[in-house]
């Protein structure tokens, strides 16, 4: 994880803020399967919220019920499946409600204040009947230590728990933001990249919780790709309890920037994390471009260089055919001068330059191997043509990609 300056990491995930519980069991969402598929997350009082979703045409369900349940900005918990994405079906829309019915019935909460997600297999019908049979042992078994169980339960090919906290002051009152996501396949920008669940017991408005949530996607989850497939049913959701008693926030303040700096430290590693932990993948590849003419311009170089299939198999040989990252460089938006493009590669190894004013520079293959053989790369990428920069991150596509996919669903 990377640290912070005045952002200690702590435990506790998503119950790490004040009020929040969490848990999550095996309900047999996916026959034959025995890992935790059905998760909650819920607070003892209602809290302000906001959400993105993907930006794919065809939307699963929960995203629907969640939609319209966040319209007054109010939620109070999350319930959540994995091994069925409840999408594409005919009676999506009944079976995500029903689970939001049993999840409020259970907590004695409202129905409208419960957020829902599925994730999993797209197309298959998914019955309500191991949630209702379930329901009541899960709603039991929450806990001020249940982050961990909730984090699993919402996991599909993931093979590592994205689980973060951080702690911090406002006016003298200590915050924390925690949360937990998911995501190892169908990974690509457009939000959110995958399912997160984000709690804070900060108190801040909606307005500014909302467009705190915005800003900070568009530079963490929107900038991680795997395999430049956007997903029906990401979503990323925040829940503020206001229970550290801080003054609001209402105005984008020294406050709301403490804030904003925190969640971002959450946000963006859990995004890092969903990089390291692609479907197959043996590397974590970040790229840097700096010195651009706007944010738009780094943001688009950056996530060519990230999505480049050809490159992406490059890095998992070690092999430092730069071409490909000028090539890549080559088709992203943006008005540049490609002649002024420097490209170095960098990783606990050290640093190696393979390109300078747009054409190659003599340098050490082996050296370049060696900088590449480690399972963190960073490509930095310097177009000398501005003051802008921005941050995305990728891993390598490997032959256990493919493997993965091809079984998916047996």
């Amino acid at each position: 994880m990377v640290e912070f300056d005045n952002f200690k990491l702590v435990d506790g995930g998503v119950c790490a803020a004040k009020g929040f519980i969490a848990g999550g069991i095996n309900v047999g969402i996916k026959p034959g399967s025995t890992k935790r598929d059905l998760a909650i997350i819920s607070c003892e009082k209602k809290c302000t919220a906001a959400a993105m979703y993907t930006q794919n045409k065809v939307k699963g369900a929960p995203i629907t019920v969640t939609k319209k349940h966040l319209e007054d900005g109010i939620a109070q918990a999350v319930i959540v499946n994995s091994g069925n994405a409840n999408t594409c079906n005919s009676n999506g829309i009944e079976i995500a409600e029903q689970m939001c019915e049993l999840c409020a019935e259970q907590l004695d909460i409202d129905t409208n204040d419960v957020i829902v997600g599925s994730t999993g297999v797209i197309g298959q019908k998914l019955s309500i009947d191991p949630v209702k049979n379930n329901i009541e042992k899960l709603a039991k078994s929450l806990s001020a230590e249940g982050s961990t169980l909730a984090c699993e339960a919402i996991m599909t090919t993931d093979t590592r728990k994205k689980e973060l906290a951080v702690e911090f002051e406002l006016d003298g009152k200590v915050c924390h933001i925690g949360g937990i996501s998911k995501g190892s396949g169908m990974i690509n920008p457009n939000m959110a990249t995958m399912l997160a669940f984000i709690t804070t017991d900060v108190n801040i408005n909606s307005a500014l919780l909302h467009k705190a949530l915005k800003r900070t996607t568009e530079i963490t989850y929107n900038m991680v790709s795997v395999d430049g497939d956007t997903s029906t049913n990401d979503t990323v959701c925040i829940m503020a309890s206001g229970l550290a008693e801080n003054k609001e926030i209402t105005a984008e303040d020294a406050n709301y920037e403490i804030f904003l700096n925190g969640l971002y430290a959450v946000m963006m590693n859990l995004a890092r994390e969903t990089a390291r932990d692609g479907e197959g993948a043996t590397k974590l590849m970040e790229c840097v471009v700096r010195n651009a003419p706007t944010e738009a311009i780094a943001k688009s170089v950056a996530l060519s260089v990230i999505n480049s299939s050809l490159l992406k198999a490059a890095i998992f040989a070690a092999d430092a055919n730069w071409g490909r990252i000028l090539c890549a460089i080559g088709y992203a938006e943006g008005d540049f001068d490609i002649s002024k493009v420097e490209v170095l590669l960098s990783s606990d190894k050290g640093t190696v330059k393979v390109c300078e004013n747009g054409a190659g520079v003599d340098f050490s293959e082996d050296k370049a191997f060696a900088i590449l053989s480690e399972d963190e790369i960073v490509i930095i990428v310097d177009l000398h043509d501005g003051f802008e920069k921005s941050v995305a991150w990728g891993c390598d596509l490997t032959y256990e990609y493919v493997k993965i996919n091809a079984e998916y669903r047996s």
